[in-house]
């Protein structure tokens, strides 16, 4: 079995801010780039071309987006999270996570979802201490960047034992895209 993962790698000029916070904040900071997550981790012993098939051809219609985060925002939903928050590009997202948990990726939507919305974001942080979480949220409060790019790829990684990711998959939009 292989666990998998489906994620957007945004490039910003300006990254090294988030990456400063999710060393911080972020157990996973060492171990997967900053990402925003269209399906998540699933564990199958699906083949690659037979995903990369999958995923081409419901995405292929989608062009490539500009994205907008900003704003930290805690989340205490399913842990202690802190959210950096998509303001542009948020709607492109939301539909390719849909169309990519359609057909041989069906069975693996979470259950955890089956009854909320999903919320697009990227993680910076995540802890397990209250009083950490606590004294994050007052940290990261003021943080007002804005992180702007465009997303071209998606990407499939492959979650190893100790959580590094390893990129399997490059998918570009746009492929079939017309106007």
């Amino acid at each position: 079995m292989v666990k998998r993962c489906v994620m957007i790698f945004p490039h910003f000029d300006n990254i090294k801010i988030i990456d400063d916070i999710r060393r911080k904040y972020d157990p996973l900071a060492e171990h997967v780039r900053p990402h925003i997550t269209l399906v998540f981790p699933f564990e199958s012993d699906m083949e690659t071309d037979k995903l990369e098939e999958h995923i081409e051809a419901v995405i292929s219609d989608i062009k490539p987006f500009s994205v907008t985060l900003s704003g930290i925002t805690p989340s205490k939903s399913f842990g202690n999270y802190l959210f950096l928050n998509i303001r542009d590009g948020y709607n492109n997202i939301v539909l390719m996570h849909k169309r990519i948990y359609t057909g041989i990726l069906e069975e693996f939507y979470p259950v955890w979802l089956k009854n909320a919305e999903f919320m697009p974001h990227m993680t910076v942080g995540n802890m397990s201490d209250i009083k950490e979480f606590s004294r994050a949220v007052v940290e990261t409060s003021s943080i007002d960047e804005v992180f702007e790019t465009t997303v071209h790829t998606i990407s499939v990684e492959i979650i190893g034992e100790n959580e590094d990711s390893i990129i399997e998959l490059n998918i570009p939009l746009g492929e079939n895209y017309i106007e």
